[in-house]
């Protein structure tokens, strides 16, 4: 029971940091633009992406039932999938680079999850049907890890080339003016879709942990008034206390602010004004709001960042610090491969370390 319990503080602690470590990609372009101060981009940012977090679940099924076979998962799993991507988090945190929070999650989870089933590969779930529709790693994850960026580099590409040529007669200083109020909006925009997305990954990790507890017989004893707890593991409905308390928690960790991370995404990838900056938050939003409505745990920032890009090559493709951006797809690159490998050995410390930690379940 205690373990449980660590592993909801943990999860939470993750979805604190995700706040902080992904705020740029909600604020960034409207600090570096000085559309909005720090202060007010970030209270506006932490606003909307916890009402985006209140705003559904398929994320999160998605992130709880839908990748990795529940059969193997234990608390011990969550947690080494959870440490996992928080280390990988503080490290890109701390040298300013803007990675992805939803692929180091999922990373560790699949590498805990094989650690758990000694190496069997049955246990990630890399494809199925469901309702119609396809499921699972491949068509969930790793087709969007390619198709997202370029999703976000295409629109972005567009919708600002389309806005050079619509306002192609007005002055500078007119179109900055105007569109410096509109990009309140799709900051607002953004902030909501990231909500839609982000938050709900730790919803799911929760819920899982949840369902993990009440499987393995943990909630058995629990005293009438913590009923509550035990969750069916064939509905997987995501409990209204786990919403709100990840809706507030990355709401929490978004007012913390990330300033490494803003000033990357900002200014380092292109120089950006206020139209720019409409572009890329507009069209990032309508990628990120569409596989949020899909129930795919997008990478926001992969999205982002290819958002900028596209509206910058619309200057010129020299316009793009293309140096900055290697280095952000390395780190996009290496993302799920190392939190996996380091999810992996962390299930294996723990089972070596304390035997009352140990989780063995049956193949």
């Amino acid at each position: 029971m205690t373990l449980v319990f660590c592993v909801i503080l943990v999860a939470l602690t993750f979805e604190f940091i995700n706040g902080f470590h992904d705020t740029a990609n909600a604020v960034a372009i409207s600090v570096s633009t000085r559309v909005l101060s720090l202060r007010n981009a970030i209270v506006i940012a932490s606003v909307f992406a916890l009402l985006g977090a209140l705003s559904g679940h398929a994320v999160a099924k998605t992130i709880g039932r839908g990748l990795v076979d529940i059969h193997f998962i234990t608390q011990e799993t969550i947690l080494s999938a959870l440490i996992a991507g928080i280390v990988w988090n503080l490290i890109t945190w701390y040298f300013g680079i803007p990675s992805s929070s939803s692929h180091a999650l999922i990373g560790g989870l699949c590498g805990a999850a094989f650690s758990a089933a000694n190496c069997n590969w049955a246990v990630i779930q890399w494809s199925f049907e469901e309702a119609g529709r396809m499921k699972g790693l491949w068509p969930q994850v790793l087709k969007p890890l390619v198709m997202a960026p370029a999703a976000g580099f295409f629109f972005g590409f567009l919708l600002m080339g389309f806005l050079l040529w619509a306002l192609r007669k007005y002055k500078p200083g007119i179109i900055n003016r105007f569109f410096g109020k509109f990009q309140i909006l799709s900051a607002m925009w953004v902030s909501f879709s990231y909500g839609t997305n982000d938050a709900q990954k730790t919803m799911g990790i929760i819920t899982l942990s949840l369902v993990a507890a009440t499987t393995a017989g943990t909630f058995d004893v629990l005293p009438a008034w913590l009923g509550f707890l035990k969750l069916d593991a064939e509905k997987f409905d995501i409990p209204v206390w786990v919403t709100w308390t990840c809706a507030l928690t990355i709401a929490a960790g978004t007012a913390a602010g990330g300033r490494r991370i803003i000033k990357t995404m900002g200014t380092k990838l292109v120089r950006m004004t206020p139209v720019n900056g409409f572009a890329a938050q507009s069209s990032a939003a309508m990628v990120i709001q569409i596989a949020s409505h899909w129930g795919i745990p997008l990478s926001t920032t992969h999205v982002i960042s290819t958002s900028i890009m596209g509206v910058g090559a619309t200057k010129r493709f020299s316009a793009v610090k293309w140096g900055v951006a290697g280095n952000m797809i390395w780190a996009w690159t290496l993302t799920i491969p190392f939190t996996s490998f380091l999810a992996f050995y962390i299930l294996k410390l723990i089972n070596w370390i304390s035997p009352h930690f140990a989780a063995t379940p049956p193949l």
